[in-house]
């Protein structure tokens, strides 16, 4: 049944706000950086080559370190630093407090605030992976199925995307959906168990197309 709920948990129907996000991919194809369903098959592989490559290591250490000391201090302060762009920044705190509202109301006995409470304490801010990680840890969900569900998180949100802005039709996106799993255990057995101090951003063009965001005429997603 933890799965079930896990699964619940990340439905692109609960309003943890990933739908308004597009993370450089709306900007990708007004700036013409994506013309072909091959250049679009290509971003989603560096895409999904990046979260892997910095965001499963955070997640690793997130959840193996002592809770709430200084070396989630550190971690979190490292975490912070590796988001340059502020649009995207901005849309990690964001998502990373209203995650944690929405699990404190399904986990009302997981004493979730202490997390926001620290993170203000230290006047850090509650970044969307670290919140993701240690919220649902507290709920009991083990590692591996955050870290394998995390990336479905990703490639959902970016093929959503591409079906909103009219790039893809709503079948030929849910195919890719399929397709792209199977790289998910490749992604996985390279990261999955590295430390944040291993953490690396493999795909400096998306950074760059995400900060182009802010120049596009008329926007249908904030990032």
């Amino acid at each position: 049944m933890q799965l079930v709920r896990l699964l619940h948990l990340v439905d692109s129907a609960l309003p943890t706000g990933s739908f308004a996000y597009s993370y450089g991919l709306e900007s990708s194809f007004t700036f013409g950086l994506i013309k072909t369903p091959v250049d679009f098959r290509q971003h989603l592989y560096a895409y999904l080559q990046q979260v892997a490559s910095l965001e499963l290591p955070f997640m690793h250490s997130g959840y193996t370190l002592p809770e709430l000391g200084e070396e989630l201090r550190q971690l979190a302060e490292e975490y912070d630093a590796q988001l340059l762009v502020p649009t995207l920044h901005r849309a990690s705190v964001t998502q990373g407090k209203t995650w944690l509202k929405l699990l404190t109301s399904f986990y009302p006995d997981a004493q979730l605030p202490k997390i926001s409470a620290w993170f203000d304490t230290q006047q850090l801010p509650l970044h969307f992976t670290l919140s993701f990680t240690m919220a649902l840890k507290q709920a009991g969900f083990p590692l591996a199925d955050l870290q394998a569900v995390y990336l479905h998180m990703a490639l959902r949100d970016q093929l959503s995307a591409a079906i909103r802005l009219g790039f893809l039709g709503p079948l030929e996106g849910h195919r890719l959906q399929h397709d792209f799993y199977a790289v998910f255990e490749h992604l996985l057995s390279e990261h999955a168990g590295k430390q944040y101090q291993e953490a690396s951003r493999s795909a400096f063009l998306l950074d760059t197309t995400q900060s182009l965001h802010e120049d596009i005429y008329s926007k249908l997603f904030q990032n």
